[in-house]
C-alpha cells in the first residue's frame, strides 16, 4: 500500500465530465488565468492519478478541492473525486467555502472519499489526522482576525490528535496551511505536533512562491511534504509505502 499526497485541485466543473472527451469540459473559474501551467490541470491530475494510484492505495488531499461556495455547487467537483482510484482522505482549505456542516459534507462524498474534522481516519495501524491550519503569528500581514482563526485551528488540530484513543504505529497529519510563518518560526502548531509525536506532515496552499517559503524537508524531527498540485506537477507524490 502506498500513501500519496496532492492538494489544491481547485476544481470548478459546471457539469459531469467525460474522461474520453476532455474538450467538452466546462469550468466557471479556469485556473490558467493565473498561470498557463494550469491549462487543463484537471486532465493532468486525472491522468497522472490513474497512472500511479492503485485501488488499495491512500491519497491524502489537504484542501482547496473546489472553488464552489455552497455544497450543492461542488457536486460535479466531488463527482470528479469519485472517478479517481484509491481511498481519498481529505481536509478543507481556505477556499473550500462549500465545506459547511461535516455531516452534510460526508453524506455528499462518494464511497472512496473520507473527510476529517476534529477526528481521524485509521489505515491499518496508521492514524491520519488533520486540520486546515492558518497563517501563523509574526507572519506577513498577520492581524487580530487571523489570531482568532489561528487559535480555533489549534483546537481543531488537537481535537483530531486527541481522537486517536489507541496508540498507533504512526500518526500522519494533513494541514492545508504550512504550520509556521514565512520565517519558519516555531509555532503552537509545531508544539502540538511534537507533543503528539507526529513525524509526517503533508501540507499545501503554497503556489508561485513555494520555493521561497516552503519548509525544509525535515525540521523539529518532522518530515514535511508540500503537495500543492502545481508544485508536484499535477501528479500525486508518494509520501510513504507500507
Amino acid at each position: 500500500m502506498k500513501f500519496f499526497g496532492i492538494s489544491d485541485l481547485h476544481l470548478s466543473l459546471t457539469k459531469p465530465f467525460d474522461p474520453e472527451n476532455w474538450d467538452e469540459v466546462e469550468l466557471y473559474k479556469p485556473m490558467d488565468v493565473f498561470n498557463y501551467q494550469w491549462h487543463q490541470h484537471y486532465r493532468k491530475i486525472y491522468e497522472n492519478w490513474h497512472s500511479l494510484v492503485n485501488p488499495g492505495d491512500i491519497v491524502l488531499l489537504p484542501g482547496d478541492i473546489s472553488w464552489a461556495t455552497r455544497l450543492e455547487e461542488a457536486e460535479y467537483d466531488i463527482g470528479y473525486l469519485g472517478k479517481l482510484p484509491g481511498t481519498i482522505v481529505a481536509i478543507p482549505g481556505n477556499h473550500d467555502y462549500w465545506w459547511q456542516g461535516i455531516s452534510k459534507v460526508r453524506k455528499m462524498m462518494p464511497e472512496n472519499v473520507q473527510v476529517i474534522q476534529n477526528d481521524h481516519v485509521m489505515v491499518g495501524n496508521i492514524a491520519i489526522c488533520g486540520s486546515r491550519g492558518w497563517a501563523c503569528p509574526n507572519g506577513y500581514q498577520f492581524d487580530e482576525q487571523d489570531l482568532k482563526i489561528y487559535k480555533r485551528e489549534l483546537i481543531r488540530l488537537e481535537n483530531s490528535l486527541q481522537s486517536v484513543k489507541e496508540k498507533p504505529y504512526e500518526i500522519v497529519v494533513m494541514m492545508h496551511f504550512m504550520p509556521t510563518n514565512e520565517n519558519h518560526d516555531r509555532s503552537d502548531f509545531i508544539d502540538i505536533l511534537c507533543h503528539y509525536g507526529v513525524k509526517t506532515v503533508v501540507y499545501g496552499h503554497l503556489h508561485d512562491r513555494a520555493g521561497k517559503y516552503r519548509l525544509p524537508d525535515e525540521a523539529w524531527g518532522i518530515r514535511f511534504h508540500l503537495v500543492s498540485a502545481d508544485h508536484v506537477h499535477f501528479s500525486p507524490v508518494i509520501i510513504k509505502e507500507i
